[in-house]
């Protein structure tokens, strides 16, 4: 139900379908062995698991704030079924069945630029026009993440697509920070690489609560050991460095951790042994 939400303090976290595909069980846990990921992940046939794109809106008592923005409404039929894409993107639907338009958005934060992340900052009307998901909204980017869409190496050509930036950069909704950055009061960005060079985490905190969104750096409930990591990191052992440090930091806050790719779970709590020790829901 999209009415459900998690609340932080006083801030209430809400979980909305940027559509859910498939993917490649080797690719997620890169070198962990299959016997081993099954027992928390279970693969059809073609050794492909079932994977969310939710995107997290983040509502205080003056703001709205959307993390990560999902696949979009703009994939060709060809990259619906290379990406077997099973449920469409509906963020604008599921904002309006909370009450919220496309207008009501202040922010919008993005972890990083993939395709599956960023898909949806674009959208295609009704008509067919490309506008701006959220025309009000200042969209913020880390410095190195925007280098990296503006001239992407080879491997990043794949997954940063021009069809998702070039409209939101002639608008001017574009706010490119460097490292860690309070964007209101309770929301923090920080700079963390790893999964990307620009990757970047979301904490949020209100009333000595804090949740923390480590995006592609914590992709789902299973990769709660550090070591497991995806073929997808850029830089994985930067990806290993990140999650120990943020694990061992934000678990002694008693923090959630919340997912964006997890079909199971929407955020977790850490033991000091990094043992899952409460989901939610």
């Amino acid at each position: 139900m999209v009415s459900e939400h998690l609340a932080v303090g006083d801030f209430q976290i809400y979980w909305l379908n940027g559509g859910n595909f498939r993917l490649d069980g080797g690719t997620m846990f890169g070198a962990v062995p299959k016997v081993l990921w099954e027992k928390k992940c279970k693969a059809d046939t073609a050794n492909t698991l079932p994977f969310t794109n939710d995107v997290l809106l983040v509502k205080t008592a003056e703001h709205n704030l959307i993390i990560d923005t999902g696949l979009g409404n703009k994939l060709t039929e060809k990259q619906l079924s290379i990406f077997q894409v099973t449920a469409p993107w509906s963020l604008v639907e599921d904002l309006a069945e909370i009450g919220l338009s496309q207008q009501d958005i202040d922010y919008v934060l993005l972890t990083h630029c993939d395709f599956d992340h960023a898909g949806g900052i674009v959208m295609h009307t009704p008509e067919g026009r490309e506008e701006l998901t959220f025309p009000n909204a200042v969209h913020y980017i880390q410095k190195t993440e925007w280098e990296d869409v503006e001239q992407p190496c080879r491997r990043a050509q794949s997954t940063y697509w021009p069809k998702n930036f070039n409209l939101l950069k002639r608008e001017g909704q574009l706010e490119i920070v460097s490292g860690d950055v309070e964007v209101i009061p309770g929301i923090m960005l920080r700079h963390t690489g790893g999964h990307t060079r620009g990757h970047q985490l979301i904490e949020i905190t209100s009333r000595g609560e804090t949740a923390v969104h480590l995006g592609d750096l914590f992709p789902t409930h299973a990769h709660s050991n550090p070591l497991w990591i995806m073929a997808y990191d850029n830089f994985p052992l930067e990806v290993i460095d990140r999650k120990e440090e943020y694990f061992r930091h934000y678990q002694q806050l008693n923090s959630w951790f919340t997912f964006y790719h997890d079909p199971q779970v929407k955020a977790c709590k850490l033991d000091l042994q990094k043992n899952l020790n409460q989901l939610w829901p």
